[in-house]
């Protein structure tokens, strides 16, 4: 306890020392975030038989399919240990230096050329019972050269980690012992995780890369315990992120000095009443026939569930489920926007919100699309009726629908082939230029369409 109290004092100090002209006052009674113990990597980093006794024969938990090699990264898991505070969701301290063990994933480049300087370091998503990389957008992420890294912060996951191979997680735990079971400890934890990646030498999580800037990122459940972090916690504790993305889920109210940017699919948005404007702090973004959990998502966690669970889940929806419009297009570019707010201080551009009839629903237009927000070619150039809503068991509301139009409803928009890859490419160049869209996914669009027979 005294070490760790003269820990934060140093740390503390130079905190108040290099950000002085950034932070508030107030700064100077922030409890500084420690250094956890990082493990040497652990070994297992390809699938193989997870029932097998030994460390070496199993792997991580929903470790990626994605062919890494190829694009140049690698991915390794380590485990974090220390002590960790413990708050709870108002922001009130309610223990502290509780003993602690978790894990982490790193994706990151191999070579330190082809890193583009930014860590971004998603709270891994629990909803479904298990450790979730609901942002690991390998083509986009690897492209542009990020390190990923996702952190087992909460209770839930971690106890379904021990369950799934004693041997490579037995000894984690989150809880303190049992003692602390509502994820009290998981903002400590996930600030620690981040400071990790400043560690150093053999087994450093990100190798040799330097890294410049560290964003936090969540989806959904995770974006809800960031935003607690935030708005309740952050104001008494050393600063470790440079911005914030939250993804289809709650952000905060609170500003502070560092961006907040949030990204909403269309199921996300059910009311016209925005709880925060637009501001040098903030920006929000609204993704019109975008799921809170679309296609994309569902048809790369297929085979990683059968791997790893032995089924993927199948849903009865009031709809055929998942809509095809690509939201992670905009949390792609908004990554690239968070960077340069931090780095450069130039903010984002601002988006149209959704927009809502006099009675409260959703306004579309005659194909049923919904009408307002950023507005990708899928949308605008449709070739279904891709939504944000719908009903049904388990999680089908989470899906948004897709229901492909006959070829009657497709011969009446598009005459030819070439006219219907033309709208396509004028509404993505469009989305380019507003920045809503990055060119590489445009490019993906077209090669889309070409490949559709849509026309003719």
């Amino acid at each position: 306890m005294k070490h760790r109290r003269l820990c934060r004092a140093a740390v503390a100090a130079a905190v108040i020392v290099t950000l002085v002209p950034a932070v508030p006052a107030v700064a100077a009674e922030r409890s500084p975030v420690p250094v956890p113990v990082v493990s040497a990597p652990i070994p297992g980093t390809v699938p193989g038989d997870r029932l097998a006794p030994a460390v070496e024969d199993t792997y991580p938990f929903f470790s990626t399919p994605d062919d890494l090699a190829a694009k140049g990264y690698v991915e390794q898991e380590f485990h974090l240990s220390g002590v960790a505070d413990g708050w709870d969701t108002s922001g009130n301290q309610v223990a502290t230096d509780v003993p602690y063990r978790t894990r982490i994933v790193v994706r990151r480049p191999a070579a330190d050329r082809a890193f583009n300087g930014t860590a971004l370091v998603e709270w891994q998503n629990v909803t479904a019972g298990y450790d979730l990389d609901a942002l690991w957008n390998g083509a986009a992420m690897m492209r542009a050269g990020y390190a990923w890294i996702g952190v087992s912060a909460q209770r839930v996951g971690v106890d379904q980690l021990r369950g799934w191979s004693p041997a490579r997680y037995g000894a984690l735990d989150v809880t303190g012992g049992g003692r602390y079971v509502a994820d009290e400890l998981s903002y400590d934890i996930f600030a620690q995780a981040a400071k990790a990646l400043g560690v150093r030498g053999n087994g450093a999580p990100l190798g040799r890369l330097d890294v410049r800037t560290v964003l936090a990122i969540g989806a959904s459940q995770s974006a809800a315990r960031m935003t607690v972090y935030y708005q309740s916690i952050l104001p008494k504790v050393e600063p470790v992120f440079d911005g914030y993305a939250f993804i289809v889920g709650n952000a905060p109210t609170r500003v502070g000095p560092e961006p907040v940017f949030q990204v909403l699919s269309e199921t996300d948005v059910r009311t016209p009443v925005r709880p925060s404007p637009d501001t040098d702090r903030f920006r929000r973004w609204e993704v019109a026939g975008g799921a809170h959990s679309g296609w994309r998502g569902q048809q790369y966690r297929a085979p990683i569930s059968v791997r790893d669970l032995g089924a993927a889940p199948v849903y009865d929806c009031a709809q055929p489920p998942f809509s095809r419009v690509p939201v992670d297009h905009a949390t792609a570019a908004a990554y690239d926007h968070l960077v340069r707010w931090v780095r450069s201080g130039v903010a984002p551009p601002t988006a149209p919100p959704l927009l809502f009839n006099a009675d409260g629903t959703k306004a579309r237009d005659e194909l049923g699309l919904a009408l307002g927000g950023i507005r990708y070619s899928q949308v605008t150039v449709p070739t279904a009726r891709n939504t944000g809503d719908n009903a049904g068991q388990s999680f089908c509301f989470l899906f948004g629908s897709h229901q492909p139009f006959d070829e009657a409803t497709l011969d009446g928009l598009y005459r030819t082939r070439g006219g219907y890859v033309a709208k396509v490419v004028h509404a993505d160049l469009g989305n380019v230029r507003s920045g809503y869209l990055l060119p590489a996914d445009a490019l993906g669009n077209l090669r889309d369409a070409l490949a559709s027979g849509v026309g003719g």
